[in-house]
């Protein structure tokens, strides 16, 4: 007996274009979501990823490929499925309430009415997202009498409502304060996984990626440069712009010999790519600094960011490293510090090695 879950989405070899720009702006993307599962499409501005979500929605129509919702072929070049027609729900980055309806009336918006009143079939759904969502009682009130966390969860309860096969989030936190964001992020996540919703989130936050995710899909100028889980895509990036999104990680020059990746910390065994020339790509939080005055680095600047420190150290070599810490005693900037790697798994991308996605679409 296969355990293997049922295929939610399906896009295949999806391409769109715009007349005013010189490139397409989503460019032969293929991928998969399983039913139930959380899929983030991360990427800087510009880089595709609302493009990607208003295609699988309807709102735009692709020029090559076809998109599959529960089965159902929805786009194709030359057919598209209209919206309303697909079975997705869809949450909007400004929420896009109706002011002059209450709660309940905004979530019953895409529910079927009967004479101009509720069904007694819709009060016991609007009954249960209202209690899925943690609004139970406040139903009555408008959306000016609630705060922009609980504005946002009416707007997951109302596109929830109809039981849709997917759910489509476009950077749905991006309006709240970090606060709020940091408790919400968890809360959306625990109401998807409750309702057994499959979702696509859109944002251009790592943080919010990594921790909401089943799977993340990291996007650059139309590509997309990788899928995977949040710890495949941190711990083993493919691309030295996945790393450099994702870890905002350093970059060491190194160049290949028969011992190994020869840089100013030593050699490190990494794959061969048939290259001789790279960098080593060493993330923040594997740097370890000792105060040392004869040491190979010096403390240029220093943040304090609540539980760790952020420093950034310049090398002998001239070369300024960004390093994290959660050291409670704080290095003073002009400290001289020995400068180390804890590497667990050294990865060296090699010059020229993987294409250039970042040119502008």
């Amino acid at each position: 007996m296969s355990n293997q879950k049922p295929t939610i989405l399906h896009l295949d070899r999806v391409t769109k274009k715009f007349a005013t720009l010189k490139r397409p702006v989503v460019n032969d993307i293929t991928l998969h979501l399983d039913r139930g599962e959380i899929l983030t499409l991360l990427g800087p501005s510009g880089c595709g990823k609302t493009t990607l979500l208003r295609l699988i929605a309807g709102f735009e129509e692709l020029d090559e490929g076809s998109i599959d919702i529960a089965g159902t072929l929805v786009s194709k070049r030359g057919y598209s499925l209209p919206p309303e027609q697909r079975g997705v729900g869809m949450v909007f980055q400004d929420y896009a309430l109706f002011p002059h309806l209450t709660v309940q009336d905004n979530i019953a918006f895409g529910l079927t009415h009967k004479g101009g009143k509720l069904a007694e079939e819709v009060k016991q759904r609007l009954r249960e997202v209202l209690q899925l969502v943690g609004l139970s009682g406040l139903g009555d009130r408008y959306p000016y009498q609630i705060s922009g966390g609980q504005q946002q969860r009416v707007a997951l309860a109302r596109a929830l409502a109809p039981r849709p096969a997917l759910v489509l989030l476009d950077e749905p936190l991006s309006n709240l304060d970090v606060q709020v964001r940091l408790h919400l992020r968890q809360e959306l996540r625990n109401i998807l996984k409750s309702a057994g919703a499959s979702a696509i989130f859109v944002t251009h936050d790592q943080e919010e990626a990594l921790s909401i995710s089943d799977s993340v899909g990291v996007m650059q100028g139309g590509y997309l440069e990788q899928v995977g889980t949040p710890e495949e895509v941190y711990l083993h990036p493919v691309s030295r712009f996945v790393a450099e999104f994702v870890t905002q990680a350093n970059f060491i020059p190194a160049r290949y010999s028969g011992q190994g990746w020869e840089t100013e910390f030593g050699y490190f065994v990494a794959e061969d790519k048939g290259k001789n020339k790279g960098d080593l790509m060493v993330r923040q939080e594997e740097i370890i600094l000792q105060p040392d005055e004869s040491g190979n680095g010096v403390i240029c600047d220093r943040q304090f960011l609540g539980r760790e420190h952020c420093y950034r150290v310049e090398m002998a070599s001239g070369q300024e490293l960004l390093v994290r810490s959660n050291v409670l005693k704080a290095l003073a900037i002009g400290t001289n510090v020995k400068v180390s790697l804890a590497l667990q798994t050294p990865i060296v991308f090699p010059d020229n090695t993987f294409p250039n996605h970042s040119e502008s679409i």
